[in-house]
């Protein structure tokens, strides 16, 4: 994954091939597939080439549907179904070697002043100052040592901030973080919410596996993302700290259902909601049943 700011937001600066068309280029990384909030990311950035100006996204709704290679680009094919006077509909393919990666749609609205109001964060989480970096308690928890997370995830700074842990696997799934890039951004407000798509497919799946007996990036869990769905709500900048404020209320069925929320000095900016596999393989490689 990139390792500086700068290599984020080239990765995110997609080449147009015709109307319509366009190239995403991949990261250096030790990775085999690519990383979903980066092609998310991606996705968002097409659909802004073609969305009037002053219009912004406020929602967006993506499946995935097999995983992509960071071996070969990806190309995203945009259609545009209705710009209205003052909302605008785009769909978004991600294709790669001729198959969908990924499918999504998102809709773009020109502001306006309204009603007003919002859900509180989770009180009583610990200042981002007394909070260990994400990659230390990762490398503790996971088979993979921090470097490694730190060298995947150079561009952003995440402190891990808390989670439900209470050992009876049956307290509430929740988990906080506080992220933001390393290094300041433009002031474009496109590239901080394509930024914040790629940040927030970084913990909120494995919040579902909080407070279970399983370590979530093990050799036992079989993982992938679904579907992401994402709400903004208000401008919220990327380069600022934000606590992730995560939960999930329900596992079932092989599948983990997790929705955040993005806050940015107390203002909620994005809500978020994911559906993901967490399949629990047993020793000789099938899939635990009971």
């Amino acid at each position: 994954m990139p390792r500086t700011v700068a290599e984020l937001v080239d990765l995110l600066a997609l080449e147009q091939l015709e109307v319509d068309l366009f190239r995403g280029s991949q990261p250096r990384t030790s990775a085999q597939r690519a990383f979903g909030g980066q092609v998310m990311a991606q996705a968002l950035e097409a659909a802004y080439h073609t969305v009037p100006e002053g219009r912004m996204c406020h929602s967006l709704h993506g499946y995935f549907l097999r995983p992509g290679s960071t071996a070969a680009p990806i190309i995203y094919t945009v259609t545009s179904p209705r710009d209205g006077s003052s909302f605008s509909s785009r769909q978004v393919e991600a294709r790669q070697h001729g198959k969908s990666l990924f499918v999504m749609n998102a809709s773009f609205k020109v502001p306006e002043q309204g009603l007003e109001h919002q859900w509180p964060a989770t009180p009583g989480v610990p200042d981002v100052d007394n909070c260990p970096p994400l990659s230390e308690v990762l490398g503790r928890r996971s088979a993979i040592h921090a470097a490694a997370w730190e060298d995947e995830w150079g561009a952003l700074d995440v402190r891990y901030a808390g989670d439900a842990r209470k050992g009876d696997y049956t307290s509430h799934a929740a988990m906080q973080v506080w992220l933001r890039t390393h290094e300041q951004l433009p002031d474009d407000p496109r590239l901080h919410q394509a930024m914040l798509a790629y940040a927030s497919d970084l913990t909120l799946l494995g919040v579902s596996t909080v407070g279970h007996p399983v370590e979530f990036m093990s050799a036992d869990m079989q993982i992938a993302t679904i579907d992401h769905a994402m709400w903004f709500h208000r401008p919220i900048r990327v380069d600022d700290w934000i606590l992730y404020d995560q939960f999930s209320p329900s596992a079932s069925n092989g599948v983990g259902y997790s929705r955040g929320r993005l806050y940015s000095d107390g203002v909620l900016g994005v809500s978020t909601a994911q559906e993901g596999l967490i399949r629990v393989i047993d020793h000789d490689g099938r899939p635990a049943r009971g």
